[in-house]
């Protein structure tokens, strides 16, 4: 299920900075109403941002991003339908410059790799406070990438591991 939330439809994602006054559009993307609901109130408590729209599934925040363009979309890796993966491509492919942040529980380092790998330009865990997640919607929003340190450290980590493993004869390409 979908909802349109407040403003009108946007522009082509990507196509042009914001202006003093506009407001960062955000599409919100998880099946749990009250994430969506929390996320909804820490948003549009903010001057400079506003939710568009909410999808409860993949297929809807696709659809929902077609129909509003949004600056920035939040998405959950987990979903009812299709993986947020498989969205995120989905709006990638369709729109090379959509802003995807993910923002779930898996902590792994493989979802990790493969939400950036495909193109998510954000990886926030849900126990990420929420003052940290409005200013990265806002760097996302200017362009810039947004991952908190312990999601950078531990993909490090993981990298360096693999660079070992390689020089070390362990694993071969």
């Amino acid at each position: 299920m979908a909802r349109t939330v407040g403003a009108e439809k946007g522009t082509e994602a990507g196509s042009h900075a914001l202006s003093a006054h506009e407001r960062i559009r955000v599409l919100t993307v998880d099946d749990h109403p009250l994430l969506r609901e929390g996320l909804a109130a820490l948003i549009d408590h903010e001057p400079d941002m506003t939710i568009v729209a909410e999808a409860t599934n993949g297929k809807d925040a696709i659809r929902e991003f077609r129909a509003h363009r949004p600056d920035v979309t939040v998405m959950d890796l987990r979903l009812p339908d299709i993986s947020g993966i498989d969205a995120l491509v989905a709006i990638r492919k369709e729109f090379p410059d959509a802003r995807v942040v993910v923002l779930t529980t898996f902590e792994g380092d493989a979802e990790m790799r493969r939400a950036l790998v495909k193109g998510a330009v954000g990886y926030f865990l849900k126990t990420t406070p929420p003052e940290d997640l409005v200013p990265a919607i806002r760097q996302v929003c200017g362009g810039n990438k947004a991952v908190p340190g312990e999601v950078g450290a531990r993909l490090v980590g993981r990298t360096q591991a693999l660079v070992i493993a390689l020089r070390r004869g362990i694993i071969r390409l």
